[in-house]
């Protein structure tokens, strides 16, 4: 691997993951990062505005659509591309039960795009990973774990495309003999995350007073994983995972969505308290999740034990030590967060207007 192309490396994880591998050990001098980006409401150079001063001839950005497969082929042509991380994908529920055309076009027929320009390719290229989601296996009961051999069974538009994105890059290797491997990861949670998220919203609106959302009664489970963690996960798969093969990328972490909520506002509580004296707790609003939310899964959770055996990875971060390390990064960093909210679409305004 010479030249990496990181899609949607602006976005929350893929910013991250450009973070991480610059400052890997095994990054050696000779390695560049391409990061085709098309800037979307959730991707922000802001997130990536020191790298290139930091890391000169290692980091390119490049404006690009991965649903305008001439612009990618220029991209991956002009910079002798061998390898491709594909993040890029719209990846809100809620946005995709308004929007479910922009959640297909993008991840559906984005990732053919790309598919098709490494295939015809082949020959000179190394890699294709494809950054996925536990969501495309739908929903658990109180019960059992996915894994790589869970049935696929997706339960909004956004998971669906996702799932759609999954087999296609499952038929071109079986097909057409790529390299390819694919991640499945839980929720990911960590700085420069856009605050349409839970845990990112939860701190905003909890610092400055704002009610705290919660859909049904916060009893919806997910498994948590940080960022940071996730991305020495996909970097393992890169260098050591088999060709063909799918890993699932877990935080061991399962909390119902309440407890999180009332972890926060302890946490911001003992940092900075409102200046009413009122516990944030008291902040909390529940929402109907049956109308702004149809078919929310239950519970998400991981079994990693693949990617452990035969990679040796596992989570470093505990969830107690990873939400601190997140809160006080957004208290930090007000600028970027101004930045980003500034951008967010009227659908987004109204939307939780709503549930605020």
């Amino acid at each position: 691997m010479k030249n990496i192309m990181v899609t949607g490396g602006c976005g929350f994880i893929g910013s991250n993951f450009i973070r991480y591998l610059l400052s890997a050990p095994d990054f050696k001098e000779d390695m560049r990062i391409i990061n085709a980006d098309k800037l979307t409401y959730a991707g922000n150079k802001e997130s990536l505005a020191d790298i290139p001063g930091r890391f000169p001839g290692q980091y390119v950005f490049v404006y690009g659509d991965i649903c305008d497969k001439g612009t990618m082929e220029k991209i991956v042509d002009d910079y002798d591309i061998d390898t491709m991380c594909h993040f890029a994908a719209e990846s809100h529920v809620d946005r995709s039960i308004v929007e479910p055309d922009t959640f297909v076009q993008t991840n559906v027929v984005g990732t053919f795009n790309l598919l098709e320009i490494f295939r015809r390719r082949k020959d000179r290229m190394v890699l294709f990973h494809h950054v996925s989601t536990d969501e495309v296996f739908g929903s658990l009961g109180k019960f059992d774990y996915f894994r790589e051999t869970t049935p696929y069974n997706p339960s909004s538009p956004y998971s669906a495309s996702k799932a759609s994105s999954d087999h296609l890059v499952r038929a071109y290797v079986h097909t057409y003999a790529i390299p390819a491997t694919l991640s499945n990861c839980s929720n990911n949670y960590g700085p420069y995350q856009y605050p349409e998220k839970l845990i990112p919203l939860m701190i905003l609106n909890a610092y400055t007073g704002k009610k705290l959302p919660v859909y049904g009664k916060g009893l919806n489970i997910r498994d948590w994983l940080y960022v940071k963690d996730h991305c020495r996960g996909i970097w393992e798969i890169m260098n050591r995972g088999k060709r063909g093969e799918t890993y699932n990328i877990g935080g061991d972490c399962e909390k119902k969505n309440i407890d999180v909520v009332c972890m926060i506002c302890d946490i911001l509580d003992g940092m900075e308290p409102l200046k009413s004296g009122q516990p944030r707790r008291e902040l909390i609003n529940f929402v109907d999740d049956k109308k702004l939310r149809p078919g929310h899964d239950f519970r998400y959770a991981i079994d990693f034990s693949k990617i452990q055996v035969e990679l040796g990875w596992a989570p470093e971060e505990s969830f107690e030590t990873g939400l601190e390390k997140t809160i006080r990064w957004y208290l930090k960093n007000p600028e970027w967060v101004n930045l980003v909210q500034k951008k967010c679409s009227e659908w987004l305004q109204r939307h939780y207007n709503q549930v605020t």
